[in-house]
C-alpha cells in the first residue's frame, strides 16, 4: 500500500513586493508599465540558424531582453546583448515577478562592471508586459541578475563597445562568495562574451 503525499515546493519566492525604488541614486533606467507587444525583437542575434543557442551580433544602438518564467526555468532571452556606447537596453517581463539589477556596489553586490560605470537596478517587475530602459555611457562587459531567481542562474551580461577582454572586472574568475550555481552561470557566461569579443574584430 502506497500512500502519496503531494508536496507543493515554491521555487521562487518572487512576491509580488512591487517596489521600483531605485535609491542609488541617478541610473538612467526608466521603469515603464506600458506593455506594448511588437511581437518580434530586433536583438542582434539569430533564432534559428546554425550558431549555438545564441549569436551575439555586432553593437548596436538599442536592444531588448526577454524576462521569462516557464517550466519552473527562469530566464533572460538572450543571454549576452551588445550595443554601441551611448546604446540603451531594454527588458521586458513576459512572465513571472523578476528584475534587472547590475552587479555593482551601489546595489550590495561585487563589482561585475567596468571602473566608473552607472548601477542600475529595476526593482520587481511583476506586470505583464512591464518594461525598464538603462542607457550604458561606458564602454565594457556588464554582468546582472534577477534579485529573486540570482541562485537559479536568472543571470546576463551586457557588452557595450568593443572592449579589451583582458581588460575586463567582469570576465575574471567569479566571486568566491557567490553560491556554486551562480559561479557556473558567471562562467558560462564569460565564455560567451570572450567568444563573442573575439570573433567580431574587424
Amino acid at each position: 500500500m502506497l500512500q502519496l503525499t503531494g508536496g507543493t515546493a515554491v521555487v521562487g519566492l518572487a512576491g509580488c513586493t512591487g517596489t521600483q525604488n531605485n535609491d542609488g541614486g541617478a541610473t538612467n533606467g526608466t521603469p515603464t508599465e506600458s506593455g506594448h507587444d511588437d511581437g518580434g525583437t530586433e536583438t542582434g542575434h539569430s533564432d534559428d540558424e546554425d550558431d549555438h543557442d545564441e549569436a551575439v551580433g555586432a553593437p548596436s544602438d538599442t536592444a531588448e531582453v526577454r524576462m521569462i518564467t516557464e517550466d519552473g526555468g527562469y530566464h533572460f532571452e538572450p543571454h549576452v546583448v551588445r550595443v554601441n556606447v551611448g546604446g540603451t537596453v531594454t527588458w521586458h517581463n513576459e512572465s513571472g515577478s523578476h528584475s534587472t539589477t547590475a552587479y555593482h556596489p551601489d546595489n550590495d553586490q561585487p563589482q561585475l562592471v567596468p571602473d566608473g560605470a552607472a548601477a542600475w537596478d529595476s526593482g520587481i517587475l511583476s506586470e505583464q508586459g512591464a518594461t525598464f530602459e538603462h542607457t550604458f555611457e561606458t564602454e565594457g562587459v556588464y554582468h546582472y541578475y534577477c534579485t529573486p531567481h540570482e541562485s537559479l542562474g536568472m543571470i546576463g551580461s551586457v557588452i557595450v563597445g568593443e572592449p579589451d577582454p583582458h581588460e575586463q572586472v567582469a570576465l575574471e574568475d567569479p566571486p568566491a562568495d557567490k553560491p556554486e550555481r551562480v559561479r557556473e552561470k558567471l562562467e558560462e557566461l564569460n565564455g560567451m562574451v570572450s567568444t563573442a569579443l573575439g570573433d567580431d574584430h574587424e
